[in-house]
């Protein structure tokens, strides 16, 4: 069974999740099932068949949660220092055609959500950056194309 690197805030956030799921999801589609049975033919009944679906669907990410915290391997990244980008920094680059600058931490796979700043360690950008310190520029093939990005910061905690 192979580790998933992942912060404790992240750890944090899918266990409040599959909590919510367990015990307040999965009683909200038992009712939903029960009234929908209560309206009479299952076999056109659109209400019971979206609220089996969404069952399938709820009970799909409790396995993925399970799993994924089970395999788990937190790393508390207040405990990280340095100048070098790791797992868990927080990574201050600068698109070097536009200018444009982001922020980015590298988070385990499980936990990325680009929306947030997280990005997962095996991707193509965190890839490009692992290893890397202040003033280097790494190239990174995204949608757009090939990319370069200087690195302005490095920060961890």
């Amino acid at each position: 069974m192979q580790r998933v690197p992942i912060t404790k805030e992240g750890y944090e956030r899918l266990r409040l999740e599959l909590r919510e799921l367990k015990t307040v999801t999965r009683g909200e589609l038992i009712d939903a099932i029960a009234a929908a049975r209560a309206h009479g033919d299952l076999s056109e009944n659109a209400e019971y068949h979206a609220a089996r679906e969404k069952q399938s669907f709820v009970e799909g990410r409790i396995r993925e949660l399970e799993s994924l915290l089970g395999r788990a391997e937190v790393i508390d990244v207040s405990s990280l220092s340095g100048d070098v980008v790791r797992f868990g920094a927080e990574v201050s680059v600068s698109d070097e055609d536009s200018g444009e600058e982001s922020l980015w931490r590298i988070v385990g796979d499980a936990e990325a959500d680009a929306s947030a700043g997280r990005i997962g360690v095996a991707s193509p950008m965190a890839r490009a950056l692992i290893g890397r310190g202040v003033g280097d520029v790494v190239e990174v093939r995204t949608p757009r194309g090939e990319r370069a990005y200087k690195v302005l910061s490095v920060r961890y905690g």
